[in-house]
């Protein structure tokens, strides 16, 4: 069997997203994403995968390893059929919240059985 999902993207919380970003950048040699801003930056590794940072108001660090503030990050995945790869990912326990801010014809987002937030996009 194939597998269903590909792993497109991992996006994590901060403070100062283009900070993050050349931390990253400078560690991995992944490229700058040309499309980066205060709010949002990005990396490109050659094969595809895109590492974003997102900022969020009142951002709060994890505490590792005590769980008093998670670890903040969610993952993108690209499929082929949208409708298909939703079915299949409810059908093992996934859940579909009702807020849903991308166009539903590109993205939709899920949540795992922990509650934890995924996008899945059309390739």
């Amino acid at each position: 069997m194939s597998p269903l999902m590909k792993l497109a993207a991992i996006t994590l919380d901060c403070p100062d997203p283009p900070a993050l970003a050349a931390f990253y950048q400078q560690a991995t040699g992944f490229e700058p994403h040309p499309k980066s801003d205060p709010d949002f930056a990005g990396l490109n590794r050659a094969d595809g995968l895109f590492i974003g940072f997102q900022r969020v108001d009142g951002y709060r660090a994890p505490r590792w390893p005590d769980q008093t503030v998670p670890q903040q990050l969610h993952l993108c995945f690209d499929v082929e059929d949208l409708d298909a790869a939703e079915a299949r990912l409810l059908e093992l326990g996934a859940a579909k919240p009702d807020h849903q801010p991308h166009d539903p014809t590109r993205a939709r987002v899920l949540t795992d059985p922990a509650g934890h937030p995924f996008c899945i996009c059309r390739v």
